[in-house]
């Protein structure tokens, strides 16, 4: 317990710097490296599955795909920020591409049947890990990337900690014991109603936040004025819906990592993180949530 509230106490300040004051470019690279992270304690679980998947490959076709998303993200936006639509391009071309290069190195393996699912194991690892992880940088693009991200944060971490504290203490129904046995419903509920309740506050107090943060010289005004457009063109009952959707989306994330573990016959992913276990044990969740998110400004039509 002690270690896993040492580990978010140093964590937390850590990511919220990034995301306020770090250039994009910055941003995609911390967003590859976790991204590198996640996935090869990924591929270490596949072995479990029968699976020998292609990790030095995967690490180099990862790799050159977040160079292009830092080499994208730092060129000057126009009036119309085309980075983002570009990174969106090579996304999508790069998630196409990808079976086909895991395909072709499979046919130099001595045993064939194995092309099949070391290539399907490393393919899904670029859509499971790598995608989701553009597109939070591409989120970080967009004229309202920081309050967005910050939102997202708020959202799924406020979640996470009421269900943990709340299942602990109270909770009684199990929710999907066949998967994760601590897990239960008094903490699910618990987790919705903490997003709900931490996002329409940040929502709502969005200027006393954004002044406290200036004040402090934590966010340049001109990126906040921007950022914070968000809070004058969203309603509330649009940002409850979305707390909704994000909550949902993480604990969906977090019971896929956990299935995905518990067929491994594996407790945690990895150790990097003390008290948290492994980097995809800590970004599980944020993986369902950040596409989810990331549909929100298309769908509300924001800049």
């Amino acid at each position: 317990m002690i270690q896993r509230i040492i580990t978010a106490l140093v964590l937390i300040p850590l990511v919220l710097l990034l995301i306020l004051r770090a250039p994009t470019a910055v941003i995609a690279i911390v967003a590859g490296i976790v991204a590198l992270l996640a996935i090869r304690e990924f591929l270490a679980l596949t072995p479990h599955y029968g699976v020998e998947p292609f990790t030095t490959a995967t690490y180099i076709f990862v790799g050159v795909f977040f160079a292009c998303v830092a080499f994208v993200s730092n060129r000057a936006p126009g009036k119309f920020d085309f980075r983002v639509l570009d990174l969106g391009i090579a996304t999508l071309f790069l998630a196409a591409l990808a079976p086909f290069v895991f395909l072709t190195l499979g046919m130099k393996r001595e045993s064939l049947s194995s092309m099949y699912p070391a290539a399907a194991a490393s393919a899904f690892a670029f859509a499971y890990i790598a995608i989701p992880m553009a597109m939070l940088v591409s989120l970080r693009m967009t004229s309202t990337g920081a309050f967005m991200l910050i939102f997202l944060m708020t959202v799924v971490w406020s979640g996470d900690i009421f269900a943990y504290f709340v299942g602990k203490s109270i909770g009684k129904r199990k929710m999907s014991p066949r998967i994760s046995p601590k897990k239960t419903w008094e903490g699910a509920v618990a987790s919705l109603v903490a997003s709900i309740g931490f996002g329409t506050v940040l929502f709502h107090y969005s200027v006393p936040i954004s002044q406290f943060l200036l004040g402090h010289r934590l966010l340049e005004r001109q990126l906040w004025m921007r950022s914070g457009s968000w809070t004058h063109e969203s309603e509330t009952w649009h940002v409850v819906l979305l707390c909704i959707a994000l909550n949902i989306a993480a604990q969906l994330g977090d019971l896929v990592e956990s299935a995905i573990k518990r067929g491994a016959d594996v407790k945690d992913s990895g150790s990097i993180l003390p008290g948290h276990g492994g980097m995809l044990d800590r970004i599980d969740a944020m993986l369902f949530a950040i596409p989810v998110l990331w549909i929100y400004p298309l769908w509300h039509g924001l800049p």
